[in-house]
């Protein structure tokens, strides 16, 4: 009997059977002849969730016995991907509910796929912040997200004609077993209005207001009986209906105002091409802070009647920019709703904010225009105000009076449109701030932040990012684990560094071969879907090559591209040649108003049109677009992987985690010195790792120089002829100019992420490749080495470093 009374579910083939048959009958109320595998499914889903509660409320008990300081990880984005597999491995009773489910005549993988992802974020930053709460629990860290509920995610991507289409991503259309609707934690968030002066106090006055409700996901912990919580939040209208407009027949208007307030939490990035989007975004990321700052107040004050802990009983982490108003929020309750005094509240603050930067692109670091805050937030823009003075004047007392300084410090950018300038509030108000490998710190330091960096140097560290081996091996990779299991034993699941110890089998030849057979049964399992989903037939004796990111200049996949054409053009020019056959997978979504970025999209696929059905090339070279990229997609790809492109700008990705997962699984990466890459090479060894491209400080001193791409393009008759066939149509054929953009972009405008300057180090690297895929048994020797190195790359080892020197929490005992 556990604390609350209740006698825990017992985990026996024949108890789980019975849990989900009751659950198919009395909470979905079908019987096993009518049910459906959706059916199942949600039946499977409760009965598992029964045994997460449990220990979610042994935790919460623990938390409120205990009073550990808590850390809140607030981010616009989590990408969880699917729960059903997750949670049966991390409760450690997956082969139960297989066997249980097959009692019953169901097939679970059936099951699995069945389920949809959680259309909760789009890329890395989501889903570094999903892999670091698994960690938190894991490691009985007291922590807990925050972040929005999105009624239709970003969007669901489909590739019509080769284009790019966004929808709806209707993944709540049929419930979401996972949550627990919260509908009496539920927040006055406020927008608009004015500050007047009442009774010698600034006062927020005339607002119009939305609702938060409170959504709870469980986070369990891997192996542990801790379980910490996802808190979302939905927007709800304060008044459902005008019911006098109803009766009068304005319809419409009867329900305006309740549809205004929830579109604050339809999707995820709005179009931000026009007005009213970026507005959008900017009510979007006010909510959601504080919404999570009012319930973070109101449970500390449940166990306190002053503000002497609070620095000692809260942390709160801000994942980018986005929940930056966290900063002026808090300072608003506490000043306004309390009555704290100005200097102790930001005292308080400049201990409870940490902040981790994402980015080195200017253009990337979040503003917000003076006039729009004034308009939507003017008490926070008032306390912004506030924050900058004071932070300007101390810095004058201690250096003296510079003007140039102030301006280049200033939290306000005075150039133009007036805007604020989120990540230097970040930084004023944080007290660590720190990057994610080591070289984006090292160049954060020197760049964007180098003015900060001398005023606050102990707040700038390094945390390198990590990724959960729960689901990115385990979860992911069964064959392979089960291989890992069998020489080392599964520990390596909580404890990543034990995958050392497969050096030892890299001159084992019958340990080789198991390798290489796992590998092949997850490229069958890629090629079964790709043929079943796509009507694309690729060999998978062939090297997968895998592009599977974000769709971003920087990212450079149209570097890729050009090196596919490259190929393309060989394969012709000797069709009797004996090269390695290829295939090359990309998968991302473009943000819906990057018009340069769709546009690679439509020549990615383009050139895959042309390729796949040219006869001369066979199955040598095969080129695939795998739309509506996702967590569970990513499942299947990366364990599929033998080359993992990691292939942007030296100086440009801040990290990177896709690298991370495709070494966990095998895949040997060619990529720049950039980002993680740089500690994935002091890992694995040079010999082990292809890789390219100019450094960080070549690039820096070819701009300064003067970089003409249109030299290069004329020097080097290969790239030339890849170029002119782009530009003249070769793959637009009922559209000549389509790509005419893309190649001034190259040739004639500059070329701004020097992928001209890299193209011949990175096609030479690619023939290096092909060298060493041809001998199998060394190439996949490699590839062990590269897993073996994946140690320190574990979200566990973040989240420590994290824990112990920037939050300053110890486990939950």
């Amino acid at each position: 009997m556990d604390s609350f009374g209740n006698v825990p579910r017992n985990n026996d083939v024949d108890s789980i059977t019975k849990s989900i048959s009751n659950k198919l009958m009395y909470s979905v109320g079908k019987d096993p002849s009518t049910a459906h595998a959706e059916d199942w499914l949600r039946a499977t889903e409760l009965a598992v969730r029964d045994r997460l509660v449990e220990r979610w409320m042994q935790t919460n008990l623990a938390y409120d016995e205990q009073e550990p300081k808590r850390v809140y990880y607030l981010s616009m984005e989590f990408l969880i991907g699917r729960t059903f597999t997750n949670a049966l491995l991390a409760l450690g009773i997956y082969d139960q509910f297989k066997s249980a489910l097959a009692e019953l005549g169901v097939d679970m993988e059936e099951l699995v796929n069945v389920e949809p992802d959680a259309a909760l974020g789009n890329g890395g930053l989501g889903r570094l912040a999903a892999c670091f709460l698994d960690s938190m629990a894991t490691l009985g860290i007291t922590g807990m997200g925050y972040g929005i509920r999105y009624d239709y995610g970003m969007f669901r991507q489909q590739i019509v004609d080769g284009m790019q289409i966004e929808s709806p991503d209707y993944w709540l259309a049929g419930g979401n077993p996972w949550e627990f609707p919260r509908p009496e934690v539920q927040y006055r968030v406020r927008f608009g209005g004015h500050i007047e002066q009442i009774d010698g106090k600034p006062t927020w006055v005339g607002s119009h207001d939305v609702l938060a409700t409170a959504y709870d996901t469980i986070i369990p912990g891997y192996a542990t009986t801790n379980a910490n919580t996802l808190r979302l939040w939905s927007a709800k209208a304060t008044a459902e209906i005008d019911l006098s407009a109803f009766n009068q027949g304005n319809y419409l208007g009867a329900v305006s105002q309740k549809n205004n307030s929830e579109n604050v939490t339809r999707v995820l990035y709005p179009d931000d091409s026009t007005l009213s989007g970026r507005q959008l975004r900017l009510h979007q990321e006010y909510f959601f802070v504080s919404a999570s700052l009012q319930d973070l107040i109101r449970r500390y004050l449940r166990k306190h009647d002053s503000f002497d802990q609070l620095a000692d009983s809260v942390a709160i982490h801000l994942n980018d920019t986005h929940p930056v108003l966290a900063v002026p929020e808090l300072l608003r309750i506490l000043i306004d709703e309390h009555d704290m005094e100005w200097e102790r509240a930001w005292q308080l603050a400049q201990k409870i904010f940490s902040y981790t930067n994402h980015t080195l692109m200017l253009e990337a670091l979040e503003t917000w225009p003076v006039d729009m805050l004034s308009a939507v937030l003017p008490r926070h823009l008032s306390i912004i105000f506030m924050i900058n003075a004071e932070f300007l004047a101390g810095v004058n007392e201690a250096s003296g009076v510079d003007i140039e300084r102030m301006r280049t410090l200033s939290l306000i950018e005075e150039g133009g449109e007036r805007r604020v300038r989120m990540a230097y509030l970040a930084v004023v108000a944080s007290y660590s701030i720190n990057g994610v490998s080591k070289l984006h710190t090292e160049l954060m330091r020197k760049s964007i932040f180098k003015d900060f960096e001398k005023i606050f140097p102990d707040r700038f560290n390094n945390k390198t990012n990590g990724i959960t081996p729960r689901r990115w091996l385990s979860q992911a990779n069964p064959a392979f684990s089960a291989l890992i299991d069998q020489r080392i034993g599964p520990e390596w699941r909580r404890d990543l560094d034990r995958l050392s110890a497969l050096r030892e089998f890299t001159g084992d030849a019958a340990f080789i071969d198991a390798f290489r057979h796992a590998k092949q049964q997850n490229k069958l399992r890629l090629a079964n879907w790709i043929r079943a989903n796509l009507g694309i037939d690729v060999n998978t004796v062939s090297l997968f090559d895998v592009q599977v990111k974000r769709i971003h200049e920087y990212k450079r996949q149209l570097l890729n591209v050009l090196h596919v054409i490259t190929r393309y053009n060989r394969i012709v020019e000797n069709p009797q040649g004996e090269g390695v056959r290829r295939t090359v997978i990309f998968s991302g979504k473009a943000a819906s108003a990057y018009y340069m970025a769709k546009n690679i999209i439509r020549l990615i696929n383009d050139v895959a049109e042309t390729i796949n059905n040219d006869p001369r090339v066979g199955d040598r070279l095969k080129v695939v677009f795998i739309p509506n990229y996702s967590v569970s997609l990513a499942e299947l790809i990366i364990p599929a992987a033998d080359l993992s492109e990691q292939i942007s700008l030296a100086g440009t990705e801040a990290s990177g985690t896709g690298n991370m997962k495709l070494g966990l699984n095998g895949a040997l990466t060619i990529g720049t010195l950039d980002g993680a890459n740089v500690e994935i090479l002091d890992q694995v060894g040079e010999e082990n790792i292809f890789i390219f491209g100019n450094t960080t400080p070549q690039v820096e001193s070819i701009r300064a120089h003067g970089y003409q791409p249109r030299q290069i393009y004329e020097s080097n008759p290969e790239l030339k002829k890849v170029l002119d066939q782009i530009c003249s149509g070769v793959f637009s054929p009922d559209e000549p100019a389509r790509f005419h953009m893309i190649f001034d972009e190259l040739v004639n405008f500059g070329d701004r992420y020097l992928l001209l300057a890299d193209y011949a180090s990175y096609v030479a690297t690619q023939d290096r490749v092909d060298m060493q895929y041809r001998e199998s048994d060394e190439w996949h020797r490699k590839a062990v080495i590269n897993v073996a190195g994946m140690g320190p790359f574990s979200s566990d080892r973040t989240i420590h470093d994290y824990a112990e020197n920037i939050w300053h929490v110890r486990p939950l005992v």
